[in-house]
């Protein structure tokens, strides 16, 4: 049996019930010169992925996006939430039959069920997270992980004790190696620069191999992952695994010693206050922003299937505060991840994975 649950702002519907509403009140002005009658016809809809909504990853960050854009532009949004895989397909489905003229769905689980309904349904303008969908209709927000992640990899080096840092992922998959392949160089050029040997544990650049969890759900895999991190003397964990991520917070938190890098949105603001004190930082990815803007043109009837790509030089990715670690990053440190930043943006250093958007 399908199950499905549809949101909307500010309601939180149970995973068998159905909540349904009428398009929300326009404001008086809107942003980015779109009319107000424009906007209050207009409709989106989205589906996320297998790791439901509250996922505190893309899911999560994707429905904010467009949350924010119901509020800038007076559009309704509402969110059809995929609690397993038999509930992708039908999903896409039912939210373009909504008659809206733009759905977003989110992560490679959807791209196929994306892909099947755009060529069926080419007055519908879709965007597909963290996935590429060859099609008329269908823009790709894309984000270029690995720039950020190469400065958590060299923050890392630089404040790990022991002289070994991990990392480890829900999938092989593109938009989690991506993350990986950018931490490891990251540790990498901290030792060139330094002298240094400190290791990475969990993923081979070279192989493009290394330790996954198998999925991107289950809390316990990334605790039991992350111990046996912490048992070869790792002091830095990046999880690059959705949920999955929570059970490397609980361990590194139980250790003591051990700091977390998360990813996607600012783990500091979306993990448990418990975490808080273990957050070294986060490598973002500003999917919401990229979601306000392009539902924004698409109003302004600008849409276009050209990928969008966040880098660091167009905001798209990031690193995020140090927060309550601030003082174990030393000032010299700090600055040097300013300049690695700036040759980055420049293209002095050269960030480069496979899996480059």
């Amino acid at each position: 049996m399908r199950t499905t649950a549809l949101v909307r702002t500010g309601v939180v519907a149970g995973v068998l019930a159905l909540t349904l509403a009428g398009c929300a009140e326009a404001p008086s002005s809107t942003g980015g010169g779109t009319s107000t009658a424009a906007s209050s016809d207009y409709c989106a809809r989205m589906v996320t992925n297998s790791g439901g909504l509250d996922d505190r990853s893309f899911n999560q960050s994707s429905w904010e996006g467009l949350e924010k854009a119901q509020q800038e532009f007076g559009i309704d949004a509402q969110v059809l939430v995929s609690t397993g895989e038999t509930d992708l397909a039908p999903n896409v489905t039912q939210a373009v039959q909504s008659g809206c003229s733009f759905v977003l769905t989110v992560g490679y689980e959807l791209a196929d069920a994306t892909l099947a309904e755009a060529g069926g349904s080419p007055d519908t303008h879709f965007a597909i997270v963290d996935e590429t969908v060859d099609a008329p209709n269908v823009k790709p927000i894309l984000f270029d992980t690995a720039q950020a992640s190469y400065l958590a990899g060299y923050l890392a080096a630089g404040v790990s004790k022991s002289g070994k840092v991990a990392t480890f992922g829900g999938g092989n998959q593109p938009p989690v190696t991506l993350f990986m392949d950018g931490f490891v160089d990251g540790v990498a050029k901290y030792n060139e620069v330094h002298g240094t040997q400190v290791q990475a544990l969990g993923w081979d650049k070279a192989s493009q191999d290394g330790v996954f969890t198998g999925d991107f759900e289950d809390i316990n895999k990334g605790k039991t992952v992350t111990q046996g991190f912490i048992d070869q003397g790792a002091d830095v964990i990046l999880p690059v695994a959705g949920q999955v991520g929570e059970g490397a917070a609980s361990a590194a938190s139980e250790a003591g010693g051990v700091s977390l890098i998360w990813v996607d949105n600012d783990g500091y603001d979306t993990l448990p206050a418990e975490y808080k004190p273990i957050l070294l930082t986060s490598v973002l990815k500003n999917t919401g922003d990229a979601v306000v803007e392009i539902v924004g043109d698409d109003i302004d009837g600008d849409f276009s299937p050209e990928p969008f790509v966040g880098t660091l030089e167009n905001g798209g990715v990031a690193l995020a505060p140090f927060h309550d670690l601030e003082s174990s990053v030393p000032a010299e440190l700090a600055a040097e991840l300013d300049d690695l930043k700036a040759q980055i943006v420049a293209g002095t250093v050269v960030v480069d994975s496979p899996s480059t958007p």
